[in-house]
């Protein structure tokens, strides 16, 4: 009970601002609050939105996306923690670094990409390849770029909270695990990876919400069509047409929908998880 009234400073805030967006974002979606016309209760702009044809194509780019960036940062940041647990100076060494890209933003790092990666970009050059021999990694069919820079920067994200995870000594189970006979990959398997698992689901929830609602990496890397939710819902947003206010509210709430799903289920998945395999 401490521990909870603790964190009520730093909850409390937070609750009550989320509270008044995601009411006033709802009320705007739903007609209550619009900025031309009389207020009137109606799912108007939903039916506009999925009428348009843009809906199911940005959901579907959407978790695409931060699906793949999702995966990737994960095994990344797996890979990475056990490394750092494996070897001291090494490992200190690689966790420094990993931590050091945690502070750089987000549109810092997708310029950084853009011209690292694209057809003109520093690596091709570096190469020695020509622009049609290099892969449409910036605004390409498979949204390449967008991808590796979540990858890139999550990943490091991934890697101190699995550490964090595994904090706890596992001196005594590794070395009774070992001298009952175990392998290197048996302890892995059935001490680490268990412990880490909390970890992995936590930090990988909280990857692809991030992912799902940011607009920046997909703006500056990615195709003009289709659009993920948070760049269909930023363009209907800043449009000089102010009837389509709504409807850029209408998908920020079918967004922020999408990411509690994902929410819920890393949830379900934590109370789920066995202690040890």
């Amino acid at each position: 009970m401490r521990a909870r009234l603790l964190l009520l400073p730093a909850v409390v805030p937070v609750v009550v601002v989320l509270g008044a967006t995601l009411a006033l974002g709802g009320a705007q979606s739903l007609g209550l609050m619009p900025v031309v016309g009389e207020p009137a209760l109606n799912l108007r702009a939903y039916r506009a939105v999925v009428a348009s044809g843009d809906l199911w194509p940005a959901i579907t780019v959407s978790v695409t996306v931060a699906g793949a960036a999702t995966a990737l940062a994960l095994a990344v940041g797996l890979a990475t923690a056990l490394a750092v647990r494996a070897s001291r100076v090494g490992g200190r060494i690689l966790g420094a670094l990993a931590a050091s890209t945690i502070p750089i933003p987000h549109v810092v790092g997708a310029a950084a990409i853009g011209l690292l990666l694209a057809d003109t970009g520093w690596l091709p050059r570096l190469l020695g390849l020509d622009e049609g021999a290099w892969p449409a990694l910036v605004a390409g069919p498979w949204w390449g770029a967008v991808v590796l820079e979540y990858a890139w920067k999550e990943s490091a994200f991934v890697a101190l909270v699995v550490l964090a995870s595994l904090a706890a000594d596992t001196g005594e189970l590794m070395d009774t695990a070992a001298v009952l006979g175990a392998g290197r990959w048996a302890r892995a398997r059935h001490i680490l990876l268990p412990l880490a698992l909390p970890g992995l689901v936590t930090a990988g929830a909280i990857s692809f919400i991030y992912a799902v609602g940011s607009f920046e990496v997909p703006w500056l890397l990615g195709r003009s069509s289709p659009e993920p939710l948070s760049v269909l819902a930023y363009r209907l947003f800043t449009s000089t047409d102010l009837t389509v206010r709504p409807q850029a509210l209408a998908v920020a709430v079918v967004t922020v929908a999408l990411s509690a799903a994902i929410g819920l289920a890393a949830l379900g998945l934590l109370r789920r998880r066995p202690v040890l395999a």
